[in-house]
């Protein structure tokens, strides 16, 4: 029985590192000042204007590396550490939210199945694997069966994220070059900060994974 449980152990070491490493590129790159001198908020809001998308508002949210785009509510919100500070971790994190308000002003397709796939989405993660042990405890295979339907929906919204992630800072990297944001040099840590960053979205869909495959042998076993 213990097998199902060790099945999550690569994820979760992954999950630790993936942290670790977004914690130590974040810390020692936000003590960098760029040469520009600019900020999270100067980078959004430069990127943002010169992109047509001065309707777009750059707001400061609350937490840590808590940083988004609504699209919703047409806002890129920054968390503190990033909003008003003056780093290259800062102008990174900044460069990638617009870079999600890019992706959805150019109807970039990973980003709408992403959009379509967020209600369904979080009532499977949350849901899916109660359904399940449900079904298990009174050996109902109906329960079983929508369990993990809901819970592969999760599964799916996490790696459409991976490629949605991944061109966000692909564009983000383009626009701090091209606009002459942050110079050459300063693009590599950057693009560590980044790099560090797309871990966790692959440690998240590795746990997804690997959880979807702890349900269904659960699933099998019991049959």
């Amino acid at each position: 029985m213990f097998y199902y449980y060790w099945i999550m152990i690569p994820a979760l070491l992954l999950s630790l590192y993936a942290q670790s490493r977004v914690t130590s590129a974040f810390g020692k790159y936000s003590k960098i000042r760029p040469q520009s001198g600019w900020t999270g908020r100067d980078t959004a809001r430069k990127i943002l204007d010169d992109n047509g998308m001065s309707d777009i508002d750059v707001l400061e949210t609350a937490g840590n590396l808590t940083d988004n785009y609504n699209p919703s509510k047409g806002t890129v919100n920054l968390s503190k550490g990033v909003f008003a500070s003056s780093s290259i971790s800062a102008v990174g994190v900044a460069a990638h939210e617009t870079g999600h308000a890019l992706q959805h002003r150019d109807e970039y397709m990973p980003l709408k199945i992403r959009s379509f796939l967020v209600p369904v989405a979080n009532i499977g993660s949350m849901a899916g694997p109660y359904i399940v042990i449900f079904g298990l405890i009174f050996s109902l295979e109906i329960f079983l069966q929508i369990g993990i339907v809901l819970f592969s929906a999760a599964v799916l919204f996490y790696l459409v994220t991976l490629p949605v992630e991944l061109n966000a800072s692909k564009r983000a990297l383009e626009v701090l070059e091209r606009e002459e944001i942050l110079t050459r040099d300063e693009l590599i840590p950057a693009k560590k900060v980044l790099n560090a960053a797309a871990l966790t979205y692959m440690a998240a869909a590795l746990s997804a994974i690997l959880t979807l495959l702890r349900l269904v042998l659960l699933s099998r076993n019991r049959r």
